[in-house]
């Protein structure tokens, strides 16, 4: 086997998976319990609670079954489980999810009650469960495979090593055919022109400063004086990084030195124009930003950071990497991937990449992440407004 190749699952659309997870998905807040009764029940099944769903509308609805649809779509997904308050909004994701082929089935608690929507749900996911655990891995090549990025409590170090890591493995895969996505709108702030000229063309630099520029706009709309602990955030601070502009430099040094990106994508959308490296406009926010990229398709995540992040997923596992001597030894729990050989000079940035690709190989082969191992499944919605 080439040092490349993974063995995943393969769906019934064709797109490779390296989980295979039985979801329970609640359609909206009030759902929550419910799933959360069902996943108790049928042991292999998870839940994923969130806090929206009632009374959104417009571009915020449409995100919000967007980024449902794709979870329940994602290629980590072996099969879904979907309960809403009402029939309406749930058959549109159970509608939008059974268009990748896989088994997926929705309830509704209007004029069923909790314990018969839980009872009836419960047996649907038995039967998904036990279905799932039949699935086997098969041979998967690189091209097959979809990784996102975002990193998190950067400080000085991750600018200088980690970041740049995952950005010597995106220069390593993007010739290869794999499919790479990065975000952090906001975190790009100071350094936007020289994101931009990295894009494939100048449609696609034209798009990417337009939303840049969007993003600011809301920025400039809310703030009450500047965004002082928020970006950068007091850890930030606390590594050495002063200034947004600071952290946007380090922050650019995860999409490599030669890599071009040929797309700009919605929050939660799908890339759409074959293999190559994209840009999605999210939060910087971990949770949220790890969130829409599962929700877009990206089946394993690599997470650098400087302070010490905990961040996981409950679809997309996420690979911690850090340059930080003291991160890596007072967190080493949650550090898949210890780079600080890099600032000592024991290890170069080509071998540092190449061990990243090593352990995100063995990721996608089913071992287990810090965050899976320590039961991390943050799963945060992105909201653009309030509700009617």
């Amino acid at each position: 086997m080439a040092r490349y190749d993974f063995y995943g699952f393969r769906r019934e659309n064709g797109r490779v998976g390296i989980r295979n997870h039985v979801i329970i998905l609640p359609l909206d807040d009030l759902s929550n319990a419910a799933c959360e009764a069902v996943a108790n029940n049928i042991k292999g099944t998870l839940a994923l609670p969130h806090p929206y769903g009632r009374l959104q509308f417009g571009e915020d609805l449409e995100l919000h079954f967007r980024t449902l649809i794709g979870t329940g779509s994602n290629p980590n997904v072996g099969a879904c489980v979907v309960i809403g308050i009402e029939p309406g909004w749930t058959n549109r994701v159970v509608e939008g999810i059974a268009k990748t082929g896989k088994p997926v089935a929705g309830f509704s608690i209007e004029g069923n009650g909790d314990i018969g929507t839980i009872a009836a749900a419960s047996r649907k996911a038995q039967e998904f469960a036990q279905w799932a655990s039949e699935k086997q891995r098969e041979f998967c090549k690189i091209q097959e495979l979809f990784v996102s990025t975002k990193c998190g409590e950067s400080d000085t170090t991750s600018g200088l090593a980690s970041c740049p890591t995952v950005g010597n493995l995106i220069d390593k895969l993007d010739p290869l055919g794999a499919t790479t996505c990065f975000g952090e709108t906001s975190e790009l702030t100071g350094a936007e022109v020289v994101c931009a000229s990295r894009a494939a063309s100048k449609e696609v630099a034209d798009e990417f400063m337009r939303v840049f520029n969007a993003y600011q706009e809301i920025i400039e709309r809310h703030k009450t004086s500047d965004l002082s602990e928020s970006q950068p955030t007091k850890g930030n601070i606390a590594g050495g990084l002063t200034t947004i502009e600071e952290k946007a430099f380090g922050n650019l040094q995860k999409i490599g030195r030669k890599t071009k990106f040929i797309g700009v994508l919605e929050p939660a959308a799908a890339p759409a124009k074959g293999a190559g490296l994209y840009f999605m406009d999210t939060s910087s926010a971990a949770a949220e930003c790890v969130t829409l990229q599962a929700a877009a398709g990206f089946v394993v995540h690599l997470f650098p950071t400087g302070q010490g992040n905990v961040i996981g997923n409950p679809i997309e596992p996420v690979i911690k990497l850090t340059a930080n001597p003291k991160t890596a030894r007072t967190m080493s729990e949650h550090i898949d991937l210890d780079v600080s050989g890099i600032l000592r000079r024991e290890m170069t940035l080509d071998q540092a990449g190449d061990r990243l690709i090593d352990i995100m190989i063995r990721t996608c082969n089913g071992r287990h992440t810090c965050a899976e191992a320590l039961g991390h499944r943050e799963f945060v919605l992105t909201k653009l407004y309030q509700s009617a």
